[in-house]
């Protein structure tokens, strides 16, 4: 896709796009007249995202256990 494509695509202005592909952030290639990037890579992050937010949302419904009742000996 275009950086015009992936801007709308990840609804972020172009010139942030540039700035993001020239510090390597966004893997694309330069065919001459503009920069190509390969779609698919937002797709394995958002994946990856999706993930992590499920682990935490496991992590953070499980059940608090139950004091366990300690006494003193003394």
């Amino acid at each position: 896709m275009t950086v015009k494509e992936a801007s709308e695509y990840l609804t972020m202005p172009e010139p942030q796009i540039e700035k993001l592909i020239f510090q390597r952030k966004i893997r694309a290639i330069h065919d001459g007249d503009q920069y190509l990037i390969y779609k698919e890579q937002f797709n394995t992050h958002m994946e990856q995202v999706e993930k992590y937010k499920k682990l935490v949302e496991e992590i953070l419904n499980e059940p608090v256990p139950e004091d366990i009742d300690i006494k003193d000996e003394d």
